[in-house]
């Protein structure tokens, strides 16, 4: 059992570490949309990521599970990283009422609608998505291995991948091209085993399968967030809005997200600042204190895959009892307005629990504050 004093130990050593990685903000140069159009049904081949497309049946999914809490010292030498801001805050989301889904929907097969009421408990989420940082904590801690480093591949799109990596490849998914199995693509190798993260410990985590994202919740005293919680977060107290801050993309001229700017799949011209996964604590918060909450990387939840939704009230909902696939929010920073248009709230996806990809990642909740927190 880890002592109080531990904990404490722990948001000290994080506390020294923190301090603001520059701009909050970046400046666009595109006028957002003002209202839903109609999609041609395109989309960038996310859900088709899935670890049964290039599963090999010799590898094995067992998985040690990790301690409850960390068991190793956190000192300052053991624990010198880049410096980011305090990597485990979390925000209050007030309980309440609130209208989830769209009557709307862009992608009608992925059950967007009917807009419902829903009622949720008051409950923390994560301000960042995990970074690079935070899950190495973790794993030096345990020294858990991932689902993608187990099976010894992931999903990474074809054009961030080297010339000598492309020429080892053999496959895609048929139905998004771009999207290529990769082999020793992991959270360390985002872009395959010639690709570090060195210079990258204040990004997203990628690569993370949904029982991996799981092991890290529980480690940290956390849990994934339910749909309905995330949505809750995500739309910030406003009503039937496409994103957390409103109806147009880009406010006074300004990005909001980490989106896909330029031709997809071929060129992504960064006009929002970022070519690709972007820091945690880029751009602004939505008003519940979020940062990325859509955009950037896609981001787990604790539901199974439904898309049939009842249009009563309902209270605290968790989705199917079981399925094949995990609901995951937000969209990426692979998203376009004519490729998988889905950085809005009312939008989700989905994959298998063993599934990885170089723009899935998530963000932690917990029904209660965690002392080591607290303090």
């Amino acid at each position: 059992m880890v002592t109080k004093g531990y904990w404490v130990s722990l948001v000290v050593v994080l506390s020294l570490t923190a301090f603001s990685l520059g701009s909050e903000e970046c400046q666009g140069m595109k006028n957002g949309e003002t209202k839903p159009e109609a999609s041609d049904g395109s989309t960038c081949g996310c859900a088709a990521t899935s670890r049964q497309k290039i599963e090999n049946p010799d590898s094995s999914t067992t998985k040690e599970e990790p301690e409850e809490a960390p068991n190793f010292k956190y000192t300052l030498e053991a624990n010198r990283v880049p410096s980011i801001p305090n990597i485990h805050h979390m925000v209050k989301i007030p309980g309440g009422e609130f209208i989830m889904g769209t009557n709307e929907p862009v992608f009608e097969a992925d059950g967007e609608h009917p807009a419902r009421r829903v009622k949720v408990k008051e409950f923390y989420m994560d301000t960042y998505e995990v970074s690079n940082m935070a899950f190495e904590l973790f794993v030096k801690a345990t020294g858990y291995k991932t689902e993608a480093e187990t099976f010894g591949d992931s999903f990474v799109l074809e054009g961030e991948l080297s010339e000598a990596i492309r020429s080892t490849l053999t496959n895609a998914v048929a139905a998004a091209p771009w999207w290529v199995p990769v082999k020793g693509a992991d959270w360390r190798h985002p872009e395959g085993p010639d690709s570090n993260i060195s210079d990258r410990m204040d990004h997203p985590v990628v690569h993370v399968s949904w029982n991996d994202a799981v092991a890290y919740c529980k480690w940290m005293d956390k849990r994934l967030p339910t749909e309905a919680e995330w949505e809750r977060a995500c739309r910030a107290g406003k009503r039937e809005r496409l994103f957390p801050w409103g109806n147009k993309l880009t406010p006074k001229d300004e990005f909001r997200a980490n989106i896909w700017q330029g031709e997809f799949p071929n060129f992504d011209s960064g006009e929002d600042g970022y070519p690709g996964r972007c820091p945690i604590t880029a751009f602004p918060t939505n008003d519940y204190g979020l940062k990325n909450i859509v955009g950037n990387v896609w981001e787990w939840t604790a539901d199974w895959w439904g898309i049939s939704h009842s249009p009563g009230l309902k209270v605290d909902p968790r989705g199917p009892k079981s399925g094949e696939d995990k609901v995951k929010k937000g969209g990426s920073y692979m998203c376009t307005k004519e490729y998988c248009y889905r950085y809005r709230c009312a939008a989700r996806s989905q994959n298998t629990p063993d599934s990885s990809a170089g723009n899935l990642g998530f963000r932690c909740a917990a029904s209660q504050l965690p002392d080591y927190i607290k303090e």
